[in-house]
């Protein structure tokens, strides 16, 4: 999977020289939390709702409102963008993007083509709704969470040996290291009746610590 499968392409952008009072319009119209901005087809900045928050009109000014919107209208984006920007590749990983919020604390990131423009933006809320698609919660699944605290070589083929041996399809897979050094194997498939299967699991030292089924 990768950003551009799930980026919004062609974002609506501003220029550097867009008023505030414009740029506030634009995000709170199309309910934005942030807009890149582009001089000549090159990304030189981006404002997020934050921002704008920081020159809003407050109680804390002794200007009236009319002052205040005065001044918005002229003042421009460039005033108070962050410049540098973290971007990320249309054709990184979606991993990628998701470990860049992370690690920089942000809701979203800037992509970025070779030539510098905006081809697109990623948020959160597409790599939950990402998540939700790569664990087919959306088709309702069984839930199986398997104590990996043996985890030798061969552990996997093991474990999938024994579905494949009842004829169960597994739909996702993902191992989940825990705080204490151990790791969960978290496995979803469509079959409901799981009494052989954890019975099989267990005699090969993988025990079912916990089966759920999700509803779509």
């Amino acid at each position: 999977m990768f950003v551009c499968n799930r980026m919004t392409a062609d974002p609506v952008t501003i220029t550097s020289v867009t008023t505030i009072a414009d740029a506030v319009e634009i995000m709170r119209s199309h309910k934005f939390r942030r807009l890149p901005v582009v001089d000549g087809g090159k990304l030189v900045g981006i404002v997020t709702d934050r921002d704008l928050r920081t020159v809003s009109p407050s109680q804390a000014t002794s200007l009236s409102v009319h002052e205040l919107n005065y001044l918005l209208a002229k003042l421009h984006v460039k005033e108070i963008m962050q410049r540098d920007v973290v971007t990320i590749a249309p054709d990184a990983a979606i991993e990628e993007a998701a470990l860049l919020m992370y690690n920089h604390k942000i809701g979203g990131l800037v992509v970025s083509d070779a030539s510098g423009g905006a081809v697109g933006v990623i948020t959160e809320t597409d790599l939950f709704k990402t998540f939700v698609d790569m664990m087919g919660l959306t088709e309702g699944k069984t839930r199986l969470t398997i104590d990996l605290a043996d985890d030798r070589v061969g552990a996997l083929h093991e474990i999938t040996a024994v579905f494949a041996a009842l004829g169960l399809n597994i739909s996702s897979m993902v191992t989940c290291p825990l705080p204490d050094g151990r790791k969960e194997l978290i496995i979803r498939i469509d079959e409901s009746e799981i009494e052989e299967l954890k019975e099989r699991l267990a005699a090969k030292g993988y025990p079912v610590i916990h089966a759920v089924e999700i509803r779509a």
